[in-house]
Protein backbone atom coordinates (compact mmCIF):
# COMPACT_ATOMS: atom_id res chain seq x y z
CA UNK A 1 0.00 0.00 0.00
CA UNK A 2 1.18 3.39 -0.67
CA UNK A 3 1.55 6.03 1.52
CA UNK A 4 0.42 9.57 0.83
CA UNK A 5 1.51 12.99 2.77
CA UNK A 6 -1.33 14.97 3.70
CA UNK A 7 0.79 17.59 4.99
CA UNK A 8 3.43 18.43 7.96
CA UNK A 9 1.95 19.42 11.47
CA UNK A 10 3.45 23.14 12.71
CA UNK A 11 5.31 20.96 15.00
CA UNK A 12 6.81 18.77 12.16
CA UNK A 13 4.64 15.61 12.35
CA UNK A 14 3.36 14.02 9.40
CA UNK A 15 -0.14 13.49 8.79
CA UNK A 16 -0.36 10.85 6.13
CA UNK A 17 -2.43 8.19 4.94
CA UNK A 18 -2.04 4.73 4.27
CA UNK A 19 -4.31 2.18 2.85
CA UNK A 20 -7.81 3.09 5.15
CA UNK A 21 -6.01 4.49 7.64
CA UNK A 22 -4.99 8.06 8.51
CA UNK A 23 -2.10 8.53 10.45
CA UNK A 24 0.18 10.92 12.43
CA UNK A 25 3.68 10.70 12.95
CA UNK A 26 3.22 7.19 11.85
CA UNK A 27 0.49 6.27 14.74
CA UNK A 28 -3.23 5.62 13.55
CA UNK A 29 -5.26 8.71 14.14
CA UNK A 30 -8.08 8.13 12.56
CA UNK A 31 -10.08 5.79 9.54
CA UNK A 32 -12.82 8.94 8.38
CA UNK A 33 -12.74 12.62 7.97
CA UNK A 34 -15.75 14.42 10.25
CA UNK A 35 -17.04 17.91 8.42
CA UNK A 36 -16.10 20.31 11.41
CA UNK A 37 -19.25 21.73 10.81
CA UNK A 38 -21.16 18.69 12.45
CA UNK A 39 -18.77 19.07 15.31
CA UNK A 40 -19.81 19.83 18.27
CA UNK A 41 -17.50 22.26 19.48
CA UNK A 42 -17.39 24.19 15.57
CA UNK A 43 -16.90 27.50 16.79
CA UNK A 44 -14.09 26.39 18.94
CA UNK A 45 -12.32 25.39 16.69
CA UNK A 46 -12.65 27.93 13.75
CA UNK A 47 -11.84 30.93 16.23
CA UNK A 48 -8.35 28.70 16.44
CA UNK A 49 -8.15 27.43 12.78
CA UNK A 50 -10.72 29.45 10.33
CA UNK A 51 -9.76 27.60 7.56
CA UNK A 52 -10.53 24.06 8.27
CA UNK A 53 -13.18 22.45 6.96
CA UNK A 54 -12.35 18.76 8.04
CA UNK A 55 -11.16 16.78 10.75
CA UNK A 56 -8.60 14.01 11.03
CA UNK A 57 -8.76 12.60 14.76
CA UNK A 58 -7.64 15.49 16.19
CA UNK A 59 -5.93 17.34 13.50
CA UNK A 60 -7.47 20.00 11.11
CA UNK A 61 -7.61 19.96 7.80
CA UNK A 62 -8.47 22.32 4.49
CA UNK A 63 -10.85 21.35 2.17
CA UNK A 64 -7.66 20.68 -0.39
CA UNK A 65 -6.21 18.41 2.24
CA UNK A 66 -9.62 16.84 3.06
CA UNK A 67 -9.40 16.11 -0.88
CA UNK A 68 -6.27 14.27 -0.80
CA UNK A 69 -7.21 11.90 2.30
CA UNK A 70 -10.28 11.42 0.18
CA UNK A 71 -8.67 10.67 -2.80
CA UNK A 72 -5.96 8.25 -1.31
CA UNK A 73 -8.98 6.78 0.63
CA UNK A 74 -10.26 5.57 -3.07
CA UNK A 75 -7.12 4.74 -4.49
CA UNK A 76 -6.53 2.64 -1.85
CA UNK A 77 -10.06 1.18 -1.72
CA UNK A 78 -9.32 0.48 -5.87
CA UNK A 79 -6.34 -1.50 -5.04
CA UNK A 80 -8.19 -3.78 -2.27
CA UNK A 81 -11.48 -4.25 -3.90
CA UNK A 82 -8.68 -5.32 -7.24
CA UNK A 83 -6.50 -7.70 -5.07
CA UNK A 84 -7.30 -11.60 -5.70
CA UNK A 85 -7.97 -11.93 -1.31
CA UNK A 86 -10.31 -9.17 -1.84
CA UNK A 87 -12.65 -10.76 -4.55
CA UNK A 88 -12.62 -14.29 -3.19
CA UNK A 89 -13.89 -13.12 0.10
CA UNK A 90 -16.69 -11.06 -1.98
CA UNK A 91 -17.69 -14.45 -3.95
CA UNK A 92 -17.25 -16.39 -0.64
CA UNK A 93 -19.68 -13.57 1.12
CA UNK A 94 -22.15 -13.83 -2.51
CA UNK A 95 -22.17 -17.87 -1.79
CA UNK A 96 -22.84 -17.75 1.84
CA UNK A 97 -26.56 -14.87 1.20
CA UNK A 98 -27.48 -17.32 -1.52
CA UNK A 99 -27.56 -20.60 0.15
CA UNK A 100 -29.05 -18.76 3.14
CA UNK A 101 -31.68 -17.47 0.69
CA UNK A 102 -31.85 -21.01 -0.65
CA UNK A 103 -32.16 -22.15 3.28
CA UNK A 104 -28.88 -23.92 3.58
CA UNK A 105 -27.24 -22.61 6.45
Amino acid sequence: MATTLIKTTSDGRKLEVSGLAILLDGQLESFDLTEIKLHPNCRKIWSVHPEATHLAGRVTLTKEEADLVEKAFKEAEAEILASPAAINERFRIAMMWRARSEGIE
